[in-house]
């Protein structure tokens, strides 16, 4: 059985993470989807609010699970029996950012890194421009599931105090 990882912070999950686990899965027999927690980014959502929504938005596609983890990802590649990971790019900026990372990975474990073209469609769609959109009233429905777009809408209210984040 073959297995990939596509890991990411996914603060939050958008539709464009949903086409490339999509697509992934059609490559691979199993995905997982590792949702890492970067003590160093000041994240929206909390780890386990990202691990819920990016459940809920990936509920239905076989061969699909979601973990959350905070190690080295060529550990959990390890641990799962993983024989790659999965990035999606949008553009020449994503893969500058994440060659790097793919070389490192390879170097450290062996495994490979299998990048997948994102949709055309969704090329604009990033979680840090979906928080901005959301953060100054504007529409997420589109980029983002529902459940997200509430869970989101919910975090950067001021009354939702410390519940929904790792920092505000």
């Amino acid at each position: 059985m073959s297995i990939a990882v596509c890991p990411g912070s996914f603060d939050p999950i958008t539709l464009g993470h949903v086409d490339v686990v999509r697509r992934a899965r059609s490559m691979f027999d199993e995905v997982v989807v590792a949702v890492a927690h970067n003590s160093s980014k000041r994240s929206l959502l909390s780890p386990t609010e990202r691990v819920r929504l990016a459940a809920d938005a990936l509920r239905g596609v076989d061969g699909v699970r979601v973990v959350a983890t905070d190690g080295l990802l060529v550990d959990l590649v390890r641990d799962l029996g993983a024989r790659a990971v999965v990035k999606g790019l949008r553009s020449g900026a994503d893969l500058d950012a994440e060659l790097a990372m793919a070389l490192m990975n390879r170097h450290l474990s062996g495994v490979e890194t299998v990048f997948v073209l994102g949709d055309p469609g969704l090329a604009h769609v990033a979680s840090s421009l979906v928080k901005d959109v959301a953060r100054h009233g504007g529409r997420i429905e589109d980029m983002v599931t529902p459940t997200v777009a509430a869970a989101v809408r919910h975090a950067l209210t001021p009354a939702a105090g410390d519940e929904g984040g790792d920092a505000r």
